[in-house]
């Protein structure tokens, strides 16, 4: 059974930053491709960053340059480190995880959250103007 749970979600100001960390239970995480979405109020579910077992990564375009996705193998877990944060990077960030182990697809297909079969609750991002 694989479990996922978000933390380090909060309140921030505007240009400030924060770390999301994604733990993973039940499974080897750097195994598999593992990726963070997030949905605002009243907006659908988009996706955020991702990263393959191989350790490459994609990012949406607004948050390339400011948002980094990053492993810790050890703690077995994916990290969401985001910085410059903007009013309108404000949602519930969600962790998710492929069901395929060494994902050997191309990059641009981790965007599709039907790539993924595994979610985590969520965690809230608030950042105020």
């Amino acid at each position: 059974q694989v479990q996922l749970v978000e933390s380090g979600g909060g309140l921030v100001q505007a240009g400030g930053s924060l770390r999301l960390s994604c733990l993973a239970s039940g499974r080897t995480a750097s195994s598999y491709a593992m990726g963070w979405f997030r949905q605002a109020p009243g907006k659908e579910r988009e996706f955020v960053a991702a990263i393959s077992w191989s350790g490459g990564s994609i990012y949406y375009d607004s948050v390339k340059g400011r948002f980094t996705i990053s492993r810790d193998n050890a703690k077995n877990t994916v990290d969401l480190q985001m910085n410059s944060l903007k009013p309108e990077d404000t949602a519930v960030y969600y962790c998710a995880a492929d069901n395929a182990k060494y994902y050997s697809g191309p990059l641009t297909n981790l965007k599709n959250d039907y790539e993924y079969d595994y979610w985590g609750q969520g965690t809230q991002v608030t950042v105020s103007s």
